[in-house]
């Protein structure tokens, strides 16, 4: 899980780091390809460097590709963590979350579990919830109102259960992430790793 870089969601660049390795790699072919076909010789290598981002993208995304745990492992994962209890969760969660370069305090609120605290920017995670098989509105919207009464830069919301519709389009709206699936696995797999 990366935390630190953001990139539009819809964009042609997030679209492909989350498309197979090989139609980013088509892509960068097809633009040498038209290259070589519509340019004279003595302009076909600048041609040709217009599909050299898509050949980065297809090495970044096969990068993530290989490297990406199985759904045998994910499932794992989330089922070791759906047993621990929230002691061991929420130990296993401050560590990953070190990792990942943030200095977290723990808060003794309801809507939020950690402050989450790098480059000067301020982030309230809500992770108590982490178990409930359904996340409806509720935590969401108390989440983001300790989010603008502490004055912090964003917040998010860890659960391996799923999210309401509701809850997923206010979350969407308030810039809420939620972190759960595979993308939870991925954080705590080095952590849960090191303790097993």
């Amino acid at each position: 899980m990366n935390l630190k870089f953001k990139m539009a969601e819809k964009s042609l660049f997030a679209v492909l780091l989350r498309s197979p390795w090989w139609i980013s790699f088509g892509m960068g072919l097809a633009i040498a390809l038209a290259a070589r076909a519509l340019l004279p010789l003595e302009y076909f290598w600048f041609g040709a460097m217009g599909g050299f981002p898509f050949l980065v993208i297809a090495t970044i995304a096969g990068y993530r590709q290989i490297s990406a745990p199985s759904t045998a492992h994910v499932a794992g994962t989330l089922a070791q963590i759906s047993a621990m209890p929230w002691r061991d969760f929420s130990a296993a969660l401050e560590q990953a979350l070190a990792r990942e370069g943030f200095e977290a305090r723990r808060l003794d609120g309801e809507a939020a579990d950690f402050e989450l605290l790098k480059a000067g920017r301020t982030i309230l995670l809500s992770a108590k919830r982490w178990k409930a098989a359904r996340l409806g509105l509720e935590p969401f919207l108390s989440l983001e109102a300790a989010r603008s009464a502490q004055g912090a830069s964003s917040t998010i919301c860890v659960t391996i259960g799923e999210v309401t519709d509701n809850a997923r389009q206010f979350a969407a709206s308030h810039q809420i992430r939620v972190i759960q699936g595979m993308e939870l696995a991925q954080l705590l797999r080095p952590v849960l790793t090191k303790r097993s």
